[in-house]
């Protein structure tokens, strides 16, 4: 799925006022690409990369007067999107929104290696939801049944080796528990099973969620970080249901075709750090229960390299597949 963002016709109400408080600008503040920037999310519509990179690309397409196109392109956890940009040309213009941490059973292309480094752009916590209408009072009571009766309970998240997979399975050390995992394309489909029932449990990031659980259709259990959502304030942390050590957290990166110069790369990201501070990512951000991102080309790389050893070390030690 494709959507389209131009400096002249910015389809959703906050970015006029997006367009109106930007600098103006003579001709595009990226000498690259010429034409159009192709932003891909490797995962379906609704999930929470998808949401923040579609806020992201329209202000970037309001500051550069450049078009950007979001493109999904689930699959495979992420990896097909990731080895489209890998192989993509300088010239052809691909961003990606790489999600994390994120590991996968055979090596794909990486932030420092076959992808370049652009901003970090948010991070924040993950929520742990059942279906509202099966729901038992807390987590210590999911967890307890989950023991009791370890082929009744499983796990939804958008994919294999996600940041979800991975606080669910770090959640499974922590009990003692054995729930098994479903990995699903993206946040959206897992969302739409577990309100309905479909699967017991869920992990996922909180804009997917936040809707359902307002509604009543959905009961959060926990949220991952060791800090609570301001937007769930009543829902208690993982740490505080008994477990102290336990803390997820899941980020979102922006990176780039190979090849590009590095002078162009330092362009979008001083352009990027203004995207992040705008009102209407803030704004986003915010509902997701995260924080904005920033930083350096340098600190993305460093903290993507150590975030990614720190989750590689869990799956080593419990000795948990990731599958196909």
């Amino acid at each position: 799925m494709k959507h389209r963002f131009r400096r002249s016709a910015l389809g959703w109400g906050f970015v006029a006022a997006l367009t109106l408080t930007a600098p103006a600008l003579a001709e595009p503040a990226l000498a690259w690409p010429a034409r159009q920037i192709t932003w891909v999310v490797g995962f379906v519509p609704g999930g929470t990369a998808d949401v923040l990179t579609r806020v992201a690309a329209q202000d970037l397409a309001s500051r550069t007067g450049l078009n950007v196109v979001v493109e999904n392109k689930p699959g495979a956890s992420g990896a097909i999107a990731l080895q489209q940009v890998a192989r993509s040309k300088a010239a052809d213009g691909y961003l990606i929104t790489v999600p994390g941490p994120l590991v996968y059973p055979t090596p794909q292309p990486t932030i420092g290696r076959e992808l370049a480094p652009v901003m970090l752009l948010a991070q924040g916590p993950m929520v742990v939801v059942g279906p509202a209408q099966r729901a038992l009072p807390d987590l210590a009571a999911v967890l307890a049944d989950a023991k009791a009766r370890p082929q009744a309970w499983s796990y939804g998240s958008s994919g294999n080796g996600t940041s979800q997979h991975l606080a669910g399975e770090l959640l499974n050390q922590a009990a003692g528990t054995r729930i098994v995992h479903v990995p699903y394309k993206g946040g959206g489909q897992a969302v739409s099973d577990v309100a309905g029932g479909q699967i017991p449990l869920a992990i996922l990031g909180s804009a997917p969620v936040l809707p359902q659980i307002k509604a009543g259709t959905l009961k959060a259990y926990a949220v991952t970080t060791r800090q609570r959502l301001d937007t769930l304030p009543d829902v208690p942390t993982v740490a505080e249901s008994g477990f102290a050590d336990y803390d997820a957290s899941q980020w979102f990166s922006v990176a780039a075709s190979p090849g590009i110069d590095a002078a162009v790369l330092d362009a979008l990201n001083a352009t990027l750090q203004q995207t992040v501070r705008a009102p209407a990512f803030q704004a986003a951000v915010l509902n997701a229960g995260m924080v904005a991102g920033g930083g350096t080309r340098a600190s993305l790389q460093g903290f993507v390299t150590d975030d990614t050893a720190k989750w590689q070390k869990l799956l080593d030690s419990a000795a948990i597949k990731l599958g196909d």
